[in-house]
């Protein structure tokens, strides 16, 4: 059989015109498939699936042989289903192992499907329904390339557990090795030669992390001296095998610089490829992003959080901006939503970067805040990293979780810093007292009686309101009814009081409470979980010039109760846990009998999505994975339904309302509208609609209009003129 006719896997458009060049311009279907192929190997061979990757990346565009699809690139008209041929095609050859590399092959565009029912149709958009679906001919790709591979070539992976959550785990990693060589070779086809590479090596890095210690390493106080022998430690431990490890350091033992020279001379030692910062909170980002830059440059340090962005003003920044899409750079500071949330993504956007965390070393810092609902998969995933892809998982906290139990016997956690008691002892400098219920009134009456005071509550609503009860000299607000910026600038001016001993009262929501580096001599916190509370205690006497200063935890109003029996039932553990160690109840086994209490009670609800048993079910249903259905699923956030208000109060801001206005909807774009945005839920979005008070600019993004709704003291309010508030 053979075909005059060439066959083209793109069209090429002139950059300036954007008009489509001749033919002879256009990338070849076979020089693709190859260079895909190639790519896609050397991404797998980092974890012995370079073969499998090969023959996914010569497969995965075979349906573009057929008439209609090269018509459509000559004439236009509608899109052309070119996925599913291959998926046919390697289920055809390869039998399991073809229909496993069905899932990323008719996935590389829509995203990895469900496995599906035997008895689904070629209508359904599962890998079963696409296996049935009636494909032109396509057959002529067997006069350009041969998918043929080793008869002794089998999927590399080891079990953790059982083997369904390692297999879909495995499939993952593979579509990423998959979808970024797809990517990279069209983009180079487009346009060119793109020069991605930015950063520098490990070994680089390391010697840029020596020339800082230095510096940090100060013997001049008692407090500096115990800084450094934590540092000293991390160094030293850092020679141990890869593996699982936890990093119990006290709030103001030096943890971040600790943890990275520990991170950077283990990778260095195992030549790892990179270091990846997983935090929960943005604030917690921008604080530790900017010490890394400080110490390794700008140019090697990645933030890929939504708060952060890359527009194309400078090379360096069009690079990162490039970097954020597949992760290639050697340090990366993100969100553990951003995470989590690829991990067990289904969509080529979210997995193209997974195939670079192999071969890592990933600091999980505020370990403690892995969200309790999905806590089991979670660390199912940190576990399949260490064993089966050469990472290093390092859990960092002041409050270690106790989830040993949860990783399987085949990983051992150990601990970098032994002497845990000790160091909580040095470094305490706070104490809990439980002083009962207060009224706001109440409340607001002993915080007055301060010079220097932070108070924490539950909800924006009583943020407000104690705020509003406040002698004014000094008295501050924080909530996320305040945009971003704004909230930053009022950071600035609390801390700057602080340093110069100037009257400041603040009143916030837990927004403050981890990673932001505030020094109250005095605070109060709304009763919460024990982790909650300590965390409250970590922005009190933070440098111990106060001998032990006290954290009030007091009851609120019963409006401001919690509403969900989760969180009722952290609160009533942190009581048991209070009564137990009432000498101590933020010593290390307080804190190891409050969590294994609450991981206890919670068994039932730490996989609140049964994301580990769906996948065990497919593997016995006939490897039928669900893997656009978890993804939708794994949220890691509640997934209730807001709306973005942009605040134009100042120059930049309208502008950037202007452009929305206009129709200009760029990702860049929207990033910097997120500095000037607070997001609402659907009610409050409508409270204000109807009353005039925002204009839409689309289904997502309103922009205020009435100026009279933002104050700079306590950010967005919405109440209307009917007297209704509508907080959370």
């Amino acid at each position: 059989m053979v075909s005059p006719e060439k066959y083209y896997a793109h069209t090429k458009t002139d950059t300036k015109t954007n008009e489509v060049l001749d033919q002879t311009e256009w990338q070849l279907l076979t020089e693709h498939l190859k260079n895909v192929a190639e790519r896609a190997r050397e991404f797998a061979d980092p974890f012995n699936s370079g073969e499998i990757a090969w023959l996914c990346g010569l497969l995965h565009d075979i349906g573009k042989y057929t008439a209609k699809f090269q018509r459509r690139l000559r004439e236009g008209g509608n899109l052309v289903d070119h996925s599913t041929a291959g998926a046919v095609e390697a289920n055809k050859l390869y039998g399991d192992l073809g229909f496993l590399l069905g899932y990323c092959i008719a996935g590389h565009h829509s995203g990895l499907p469900d496995g599906g029912k035997n008895a689904d149709t070629q209508d359904d958009a599962t890998l079963r329904g696409r296996l049935k679906k009636q494909i032109e001919n396509y057959e002529h790709y067997k006069e350009e390339i041969n998918p043929i591979i080793s008869p002794d070539c089998r999927i590399p992976i080891r079990p953790l557990y059982k083997i369904g959550f390692s297999l879909a785990f495995y499939l993952r990693m593979l579509y990423s090795c998959l979808v970024d060589a797809d990517f990279l070779d069209t983009e180079r086809s487009m346009n060119g030669d793109v020069d991605r590479k930015i950063g520098e090596s490990i070994q680089a890095l390391y010697e840029k992390l020596e020339q800082f210690l230095p510096k940090f390493a100060k013997s001049d106080t008692p407090i500096n001296k115990k800084r450094t022998h934590i540092l000293n430690t991390c160094l030293q431990k850092a020679e141990m095998d890869k593996g699982a490890y936890t990093l119990t350091v006290p709030t103001g033992g030096g943890k971040t610089i600790a943890s990275l020279a520990f991170a950077l001379r283990h990778a260095k030692i195992h030549k790892l490829q990179r270091i990846i910062y997983v935090i929960p909170y943005n604030s917690i980002i921008e604080q530790n992003a900017a010490v890394f830059k400080g110490i390794l440059g700008e140019e090697n340090v990645l933030e890929h959080h939504s708060n952060f962005n890359y527009d194309d003003s400078s090379e360096m920044l069009t690079r990162q901006r490039l970097a954020t899409e597949n992760w290639d750079m050697p340090v990366i500071v993100t969100t553990t939503v951003q995470f989590f949330e690829s991990l067990f993504g289904n969509r080529p956007s979210k997995c193209r970067k997974l195939h670079n965390i192999v071969n890592s070393v990933i600091v999980f810092d505020e370990a403690q805040m892995i969200p309790l609902p999905y806590l089991q998969p979670c660390v199912r995933a940190i576990a399949e990293l260490v064993y089966n892809y050469g990472c290093t998982a390092v859990l960092c906290s002041a409050t270690q979780p106790a989830l040993d139990s949860f990783f399987p016997k085949e990983l051992e956690v150990k601990e970098i810093c032994e002497d845990k008691k000790e160091l909580y002892e040095f470094f305490r400098r706070t104490t809990l007292q439980f002083v009962g219920p207060l009224s706001d009134e109440e409340l607001a009456a002993k915080l007055n009686t301060y010079n220097q005071v932070l108070c924490i509550v539950r909800t924006r609503k009583q943020a407000q309101a104690v705020f509003n009860l406040l002698n004014k000299e000094g008295a501050f607000h924080l909530s996320t009814m305040m945009y971003p910026k704004h909230r930053s600038q009022t950071l600035e001016r609390i801390k700057c009081r602080l340093d110069h001993k100037l009257p400041c009262r603040v009143v916030a929501t837990s927004l403050v409470e981890a990673g932001v580096d505030l020094d109250f001599p005095v605070v109060y916190r709304a009763a919460a979980g024990l982790d909650s509370d300590i965390q409250a205690a970590g922005r009190c006497n933070r440098e111990g010039k106060n001998g032990i200063s006290p954290v009030y935890i007091f009851e609120p109003e019963g409006k401001y109760q919690h509403n969900s029996d989760e969180q009722r039932r952290w609160e009533a553990f942190a009581d048991s846990v209070a009564k137990q160690f009432k000498e101590d109840p933020m010593s290390p086994e307080a804190i190891t009998a409050y969590f294994t209490q609450l991981y206890y009670a919670e068994d039932k609800g730490l996989d609140a999505k049964s994301v580990i048993k769906r996948f065990e079910d497919g593997y016995e249903k006939d490897l039928s994975f669900p893997f656009a259905e978890v993804a939708q699923k794994f949220k890691l956030i509640d997934d209730k339904e807001t709306r973005t208000v942009l605040i134009p109060d100042c120059d930049e801001a309208k502008e950037l309302a202007d452009k929305l206005r206009e129709g200009q909807h760029s990702r860049q774009l929207l990033r910097k509208v997120q500095q000037y945005s607070v997001n609402i839920y659907e009610n409050h979005y409508r409270a204000l609609y109807d009353a005039g008070c925002i204009s839409a600019v689309d289904s997502e993004i309103a922009v205020l209009t009435d100026d009279h709704k933002y104050s700079r003291e306590t950010g967005l309010d919405a109440s209307v003129d009917t007297g209704v508030g509508f907080f959370v």
